[in-house]
């Protein structure tokens, strides 16, 4: 059986509140868990002790055991020590899409086209 660390939502309707659990990984999101290491609070600031509160000891115990972690667990784990993360790089995430570069490569084509006819002949 596939073991996941990952957040199970909890609080009321746009008040999020995650509990950081170890869960099959064919379970569903909220379903039924095996063990809670701790919670996630994304309303608190980034800087607050309290917006991440994670048991490592537990969390240690669960990836010897081949738990694999969330990409956002993942950071949680990092930032505590217990697993490295490493950075992602997408260079094409900054370029536009397709359409805006066809029309982008219209509109040069286009501007070319109107430029030389408006220049005087010397």
């Amino acid at each position: 059986m596939a073991l996941k660390i990952r957040l199970a939502r909890a609080g009321s309707k746009k008040r999020p509140y995650y509990h950081i659990v170890v869960a099959a990984a064919t379970s569903p999101r909220d379903g039924k868990y095996i063990d809670v290491l701790g919670a996630f609070n994304p309303l608190l600031k980034k800087d607050d002790p309290n917006r991440v509160k994670l048991d490592a000891a537990k969390a240690g115990e669960w990836l010897k055991k081949g738990a694999q972690p969330t990409d956002r667990v993942l950071r949680f784990l990092d930032a505590s020590g217990l697993k490295k993360r490493e950075p992602r790089n997408n260079p094409q995430k900054a370029l536009p899409g397709k359409k805006r570069q066809e029309r982008e490569k219209a509109a040069a084509a286009a501007a070319a086209a109107a430029a030389p006819a408006e220049t005087p002949a010397s």
